[in-house]
């Protein structure tokens, strides 16, 4: 949980600013700054577990993964739990979650560079649907609410 708090002298909306002393605002801007860097270190925390989980099942499951592969993906019972477990495969309309966010974006992006650089050496246009986009930036901004809390 991020906990911050009340904060409604930085902003004209939120307050009478002709009686914002020049102390109060640079208290509150410090205090909206430190906010944003907890935020965004959330995020990086998110990223980092999406990152050590990325594709864990083409290890656990190496037998069924190297059967499918066997095959050039004609039989896809691993591949088909593959999209299930990984939020990553958004080329694909079912591993597009309700709740896919921007960490799986960003998880998909570097997915398919490094995948494409590193098979080919190029990395192929990846392109996703604005439906997707939209569903993704406005799910991250709820993820983002759950985690913070207001003081007084």
């Amino acid at each position: 949980m991020i906990l911050i708090y009340k904060s409604p002298t930085a902003d004209t909306r939120t307050c009478d600013f002709t009686k914002v002393s020049k102390e109060t605002l640079l208290e509150s801007s410090r205090q909206h700054i430190n906010d944003v860097v907890r935020g965004l270190h959330y995020f990086s925390e998110v990223l980092g577990e999406a990152a050590a989980i990325h594709d864990y099942d083409k290890i656990l499951d190496i037998d069924g993964f190297h059967h499918d592969f066997q095959t050039g993906f004609k039989e896809t019972k691993w591949w088909d739990n593959h999209r299930k477990l990984n939020r990553h495969h958004l080329n694909i309309a079912d591993g597009i979650r309700d709740d896919v966010n921007l960490i799986d974006v960003l998880d998909y992006i570097t997915d398919c560079v490094m995948a494409g650089i590193a098979r080919s050496g190029s990395v192929y246009d990846i392109t996703l649907p604005n439906e997707v986009i939209q569903k993704a930036f406005a799910n991250t901004v709820e993820l983002l609410k759950r985690q913070v809390g207001v003081a007084e």
